[in-house]
């Protein structure tokens, strides 16, 4: 995954080279393709109806049978309460989900408020929203997500905001990219000389090739959304318990570590495994996208 507030490479602009990720090579193998697919559809199903997969309650408490390692009946094992693991796993699909998908949202609508307006609008504007989205960065993105939840308090909403809004800078940038090249491409100087109107080359040929990539981009930040999110619930900065959103699982479950290791390995696989599902899909759409530009 790429770091906070760097955005992966565009459809547009990514070079062979640079795309020999894991989740590249998972896009180009059909059955990599097809277990991305397979594991995000069950976790549609973990969202809409986490009762389909399990008959317990994720707060339901039995002392007698906790800290007890993954088997038959309980497949992740069973927290300190005697919780079991994979039941509070499949319920916290919906937070953990919701929150990824819900910062994913914030950042693009962000980065393509600003992108647009740094690319198309009148130069002093442009000039300030450029300095604006520089500035922002090279702030360390993390430290501002902390600064966010700081002032407004630990929360779902607050995540959503602060993982948004500190991956959005990067996206930022690639969306001017993408429309400043869109703009001075040959078929909008065909459409210039033609004498269609500025609003009709904008709606009609900038902003549709330009902004084609965030379908792939959007699916790629879902995964890198939710692996921050998380890391800002391990730090205790996310929803509070008894929530079993992934990243509280990971928090709550680091004390023991050395006792029950799989109360932090099995929460913290399933986060990689969506991370790894979102960038094979969105490297798939990418290369589709990319085969569609060159035919």
């Amino acid at each position: 995954m790429t770091a906070l507030g760097t955005p992966p490479a565009s459809a547009a602009t990514a070079s062979a080279p640079a795309r020999s990720g894991l989740g590249t090579r998972l896009a180009r193998a059909p059955w990599g393709l097809y277990l991305a697919v397979a594991f995000a559809v069950l976790l549609l199903v973990a969202v809409v109806a986490p009762q389909v997969l399990t008959t317990h309650l994720p707060t339901a408490i039995d002392y007698q049978a906790a800290l007890q390692p993954p088997s038959l009946a309980h497949p992740f094992g069973t927290d300190e309460s005697g919780r079991d693991l994979y039941t509070r796993v499949v319920w916290g699909a919906r937070d953990s989900l919701t929150i990824g998908l819900g910062a994913a949202a914030v950042s693009i609508s962000l980065a393509l408020i600003l992108g647009t307006l740094a690319a198309l609008g009148v130069k002093p504007i442009a000039v300030v929203i450029d300095r604006f989205v520089e500035i922002m960065f090279a702030f360390p993105a993390l430290l501002l997500a902390l600064l966010l939840i700081a002032i407004a308090g630990p929360s779902a909403a607050t995540q959503v905001f602060a993982v948004g809004i500190g991956t959005a800078p990067g996206y930022a940038r690639m969306i001017r990219g993408q429309i400043l090249g869109a703009r001075d491409s040959g078929y909008v100087e065909a459409a210039t000389a033609l004498g269609h109107s500025r609003w009709r080359i904008l709606r009609a040929h900038i902003l549709p090739n330009a902004l084609r990539p965030l379908v792939a981009v959007f699916a790629l930040s879902i995964g890198q959304s939710i692996v921050w999110a998380s890391s800002l619930s391990f730090l205790g900065l996310g929803v509070a318990p008894p929530a079993s959103e992934w990243g509280a699982l990971l928090d709550a479950g680091r004390q023991y570590l050395t006792t029950a290791w799989w109360l932090v390995v099995i929460p913290g696989l399933v986060i990689v495994s969506v991370a790894l599902a979102a960038t094979t899909i969105g490297r798939h759409i990418q290369a589709r996208l990319e085969k569609g530009e060159r035919s």
